[in-house]
């Protein structure tokens, strides 16, 4: 798992400006702290920061063969079979690593080589004969790639605060842009950088860049077929993809563990590790995470109905793992928020971005891989919002689209007009949904999993991959294999709840080697602190912000609702920010983190 960089400059000689890509790539030390180095050609220079899992002595990069460079961040994890169909072409390898194995796939298949790939992967190659780029991004986006277009060629990058270190780029947010932050964070319309001309590569797609043009197409995209399994069979197959996903991921060269929360979906992760470990008389490791005090201040709601701690110790006790619980501190969270906008670029889910960064770095300490139960949610329907009845129009997981508006002066209510930018970004990617037939309710749930395949997801995504590389670790999703989003996405509804439970068919396939009440435990979301000193942490916080009359928040938002969302604790503020927990002093944590923002990025605001 890596950090990526490359400056492609078609009618200038760079290799005069090799100190400017070794800025740019030093940026992300946090992505490889393992070793770095540097790529430099007349119109190309490449660089490559290496947190080692594979091949530990071979596979550096950036990696040169046949007049081909790779710059690659990712996991390959069907390695073994692309790397024989490529012996059975002829082909030779001098590394036992993955990225030897994707830029021989491009010799030998061009930009078809992402057909054969199944992993985790954002990659460019630069062919110095042809002078010509070829970027692609996996399937469901696990892996970022930013970039930047320019009138002689391009920027990328992993992340943007390396292509913010360029010489010539500033850090400019247009109209545009900060209605996206304000409208949809901490979410992200896709492709979007939020920075001015900073462009996202979407999941699914791929792009060549030659001296004339600038080639972008999808690769891959789910498809709507009719699922003619029956239940039984259903039950299997889903059983028997998860499972390949998880088995697949758990390749590693470096010290492997799970993070568990006693739900169902990191549970089925454990399992089947602790199973696949047990083979070898091994024994897996687990982390989960906790905060102190919550115990004496947790409260319990519809979204979160309990704490972990019970379900942990089931699951614990069932596959003998090796369990450790992190505790966090408050005053540990509220630290963090600096941190992990850095880590993000932009502002962030607050504490519940800054608990999993301090969890993965406590992790970090002996392990280098984790696997996640993230993205069974929005893959399997397990989000309240899939089964709320009535006409949706709109992100469900944003419902407080009024109370954002209301909470801008009158002059950046005009401005922006965050209601509209939403409902822009709904009616698109609505219209972009695969073709499905069925009935109208049918329709309007798939359009559902669309919308959260494309947005929710995402976000959470990006959170994971930021948050973790921040902690120099790698965290892998296996319910976010595209094998399995690619037929669940077909199961009919009736089938996903069956039993009459969110996600039902995912319960019965694994119910015969989970704790029974492991099995049917009502999902409850990421773990966050109920402690008062957070809150009181961050209204602090805020006050001193505010007390600097340069703050840009003194400039987009109305004072008096500030002061009451400030003394309230953020209750003046009725409805969650985003999803169903980024709520009260959260929400005072990321205006906390747009401040930081604007002052540590020197970002300056212009017009369209």
């Amino acid at each position: 798992m890596c950090g990526i960089v490359g400056w492609i400059n078609f009618e200038q000689d760079l290799s005069h400006h090799t100190e400017d890509i070794k800025k740019m790539t030093a940026t992300l030390i946090h992505r490889g702290p393992d070793a770095g180095a540097i790529h430099c050609s007349e119109h190309a220079l490449l660089g490559h920061r290496r947190l080692s899992i594979i091949d530990l002595g071979g596979g550096g990069q950036p990696m040169t063969k046949q007049g081909l460079t790779i710059v690659y961040n990712g996991e390959l994890y069907n390695t073994a079979t692309v790397r024989d169909l490529l012996l059975q072409e002829g082909h030779q390898f001098s590394t036992t690593s993955d990225t030897e194995v994707i830029l021989t796939a491009f010799i030998e298949w061009r930009e078809q080589c992402v057909n054969y790939f199944n992993g985790i992967f954002a990659f460019a190659i630069w062919d110095d004969d042809q002078q010509n780029l070829f970027l692609c991004r996996d399937h469901l986006g696990i892996k970022p790639l930013f970039y930047k277009q320019l009138p002689d060629g391009i920027l990328f990058s992993s992340e943007i605060k390396a292509l913010l270190s360029h010489p010539n780029i500033k850090a400019q947010v247009d109209y545009r842009g900060l209605a996206a932050l304000l409208s949809l964070g901490p979410s992200r319309t896709p492709g979007d950088g939020i920075f001015k001309d900073i462009l996202e590569l979407k999941p699914g797609y791929a792009m060549t860049v030659t001296k004339s043009q600038l080639n972008c197409w999808r690769y891959w995209d789910i498809q709507s077929k009719t699922h003619t399994h029956s239940l039984s069979d259903t039950v299997e197959q889903v059983r028997c993809l998860v499972t390949e996903a998880i088995q697949r991921q758990l390749m590693s060269d470096v010290p492997l563990c799970t993070m568990l929360s006693g739900g169902l979906d990191s549970s089925i992760i454990t399992a089947v590790a602790a199973q696949q470990y047990a083979q070898t008389n091994q024994t897996l490791s687990t982390f989960s995470v906790n905060y102190e005090g919550n115990d004496q201040h947790f409260k319990g709601s519809a979204f979160q109905v309990s704490q972990d701690g019970y379900w942990i110790e089931k699951m614990q006790q069932a596959f003998q793992t090796k369990h450790q619980e992190i505790i966090l501190k408050q005053d540990q969270l509220v630290q963090s928020l600096k941190d992990v906008l850095y880590m993000k670029d932009m502002p962030s889910m607050a504490d519940i971005d800054g608990s999993l960064y301090l969890f993965c770095k406590e992790i970090g300490r002996d392990f280098t891989v984790a696997l996640s139960g993230e993205c069974a949610d929005e893959v399997f329907g397990g989000y309240p919002w899939f089964h709320e009845q009535g006409e949706q129009q709109h992100f469900p997981w944003l419902r407080s689209t009024k109370e954002r508006q209301q909470l801008l002066t009158p002059l950046w209510q005009d401005r922006l007009k965050l209601a509209e930018y939403m409902h822009n970004s709904y009616e698109q990617t609505v219209k972009e949904m695969p073709h499905f037939v069925g009935d109208a309710t049918e329709v309007k749930r798939q359009q559902l999993f669309y919308l959260n395949n494309m947005y929710f997801m995402q976000t959470l995504i990006e959170r994971s991959d930021r948050m973790s590389m921040g902690a120099s670790i790698e965290v892998r999703v296996p319910f976010a294999d595209y094998t399995v989003m690619e037929y669940v996405w077909n199961i009919p509804w009736e089938m996903k709840m069956a039993g009459g439970m969110e996600k039902g068919i995912l319960r019965r396939a694994f119910e015969d080697i989970l704790p029974r009440d492991v099995v049917y435990r009502k999902k409850n979301p990421y773990p966050k602190t109920y402690h008062p000193a957070y809150t009181i942490g961050v209204q602090e916080e805020l006050r001193t912000i505010l007390n600097h009359k340069k703050s840009v928040l003194h400039e987009l938002f109305n004072q008096e609702k500030l002061h009451q969302l400030l003394e309230s604790g953020g209750k003046s503020f009725t409805v969650p920010w985003f999803g169903q927990l980024m709520a009260g002093p959260q929400l005072i944590a990321y205006l906390i983190q747009l401040h930081y923002w604007f002052d540590h990025y020197e970002i300056e605001i212009v017009p369209f």
